[in-house]
């Protein structure tokens, strides 16, 4: 089987990093993509049954994309034609097209991987549609990108998406013992440090195997302990992308945490995105809106609060200021909850929208002029203050709004439990008057 390094013109006998001598030979060699290769995974049933379908293979760095096209264009039998889109252009893509057609009239076929598929724009996703239709090519693109977002959905309906996981432990495990197999002796580190190099793989085994290389080169009379190990390779950051889809599953996962009342949850995720390099005013605008639409006035102080870190990161920055931020995380998450504003904020557009122009009730119009007085405004209005309990009862919708909506549930949760017992009185109040009118 021909490696990378020699369809590039390399000599077998040149060095070779220790990812790409351990690159897997067989689908079966690959790791941490069971879900897909094994049993009744996709590409399983298809080899199965001795067909291809276009793919989309979408997944983080280091988890197999390259490696799997290459393996399946080997496996049915088709010439592996790579390309990527950060280097290629129309021109490139029309060259490979010929020569799929070339093999075609001959009667070979074309896998036609694609690398950063997402990094191709509209017009040139659009020229993949007529090859794949006709046949000419197996289109198989990798994309560490969201499709949904990044694709065209003409192209999506071609082909298949399959998300490639990133690797758990096992496979880490398993990566670092064929690496000590092929350098015929084990890594010169302990327990705790094998782990650490999990962590810092991060999933991504191309990764790992770049540590674990520079690892094999340590010379020291005792196994290198995690503490040790940090001190001679440099972490890399972890994978995040302040724009993309990494950003929105992040802070999904911290509203989520907050929402559901667990501010261990939240201050990680929390701290996942500062350590991303997320900006801390960005958080604090969604602490915010975490305050109003998921606590409201069941603890009306966790707006106050929201708000007041907000303005105190903005006075101090950072990493002062970003307590502030973990002061609120945890204020929010353990406050009782309540969406009844939220709904019924919700409601109320809703209802608005559809109630168009309709004029105030003339009585709680203010009539400055006599003309204005002559047409009833102000007539029979009640000052609320002078009546027994502060609440006259008398209705404040348009008079054409013949059932009075509800909008405003609150929960029976913390303070709205108050508001919900003084609403029911000042409800069944107005329900009375409307009722005596009648």
């Amino acid at each position: 089987m021909t490696t990378l390094f020699e369809s590039a013109g390399l000599e077998a006998e040149a060095p070779r990093p220790l990812a790409d001598r351990l690159r897997p030979r067989t689908l079966d060699e690959v790791v941490g993509q069971d879900h897909l290769l094994k049993g009744d995974g996709p590409i399983a049933r298809m080899r199965a049954q001795g067909r291809l379908a276009s793919l989309i293979l979408w997944g983080p760095p280091g988890v197999g994309k390259t490696t799997t096209a290459r393996l399946l264009a080997e496996d049915s039998g088709l010439e592996f034609e790579p390309l990527s889109a950060v280097f290629s252009g129309v021109a490139d893509l029309k060259k490979a097209f010929e020569r799929a057609r070339a093999r075609r009239q001959s009667g070979r076929g074309t896998l036609l991987f694609v690398d950063e598929i997402h990094r191709f724009n509209r017009a040139q996703q659009d020229g993949f549609l007529p090859v794949v239709e006709e046949g000419v090519v197996t289109l198989v693109g990798a994309t560490t990108e969201n499709p949904s977002f990044e694709l065209n959905a003409a192209l999506l309906s071609r082909c298949q998406v399959l998300v490639l996981k990133r690797l758990d432990d096992e496979g880490l495990d398993l990566l670092m013992e064929r690496a000590e197999q092929e350098m015929g002796r084990e890594l010169p580190v302990d327990e705790g440090a094998r782990a650490a190099l999990r962590a810092m793989a991060d999933g991504d085994g191309r990764y790992l195997l770049n540590l674990v290389e520079e690892v094999f080169t340590f010379d020291f009379p005792e196994p290198v302990t995690a503490r040790r190990l940090a001190e001679l390779l440099n972490k890399r950051p972890q994978a995040y992308d302040k724009d993309r889809d990494e950003h929105y599953n992040l802070i999904s996962a911290l509203h989520k945490s907050v929402r559901g009342s667990d501010p261990d949850a939240a201050l990680y995720w929390f701290a996942r995105m500062l350590e991303g390099g997320e900006d801390p005013l960005f958080l604090a605008r969604r602490l915010v809106r975490m305050a109003s639409e998921d606590i409201g006035l069941a603890d009306p102080t966790g707006l106050m609060i929201a708000a007041e870190a907000a303005r105190t990161y903005e006075r101090l920055g950072s990493p002062e200021g970003e307590l502030a931020l973990a002061h609120a995380v945890v204020h929010l998450a353990t406050a009782p909850k309540s969406n009844a504003v939220y709904t019924a904020y919700k409601k109320a557009r809703r209802l608005a929208k559809e109630t168009g122009s309709l004029m105030p009730p003339a009585h709680i119009l203010n009539a400055p002029t006599q003309l204005m007085e002559s047409q009833g405004y102000g007539k029979g209005y009640e000052y609320d203050h002078d009546v027994e309990g502060g609440v006259s009862g008398q209705d404040y919708f348009p008079d054409e709004l013949k059932r009075r909506p509800v909008l405003y549930e609150p929960k029976d949760v913390g303070r709205e439990a108050s508001i919900r017992e003084r609403l029911s009185r000042w409800r069944a109040l107005r329900e009375q008057r409307r009722n005596s009118r009648e």
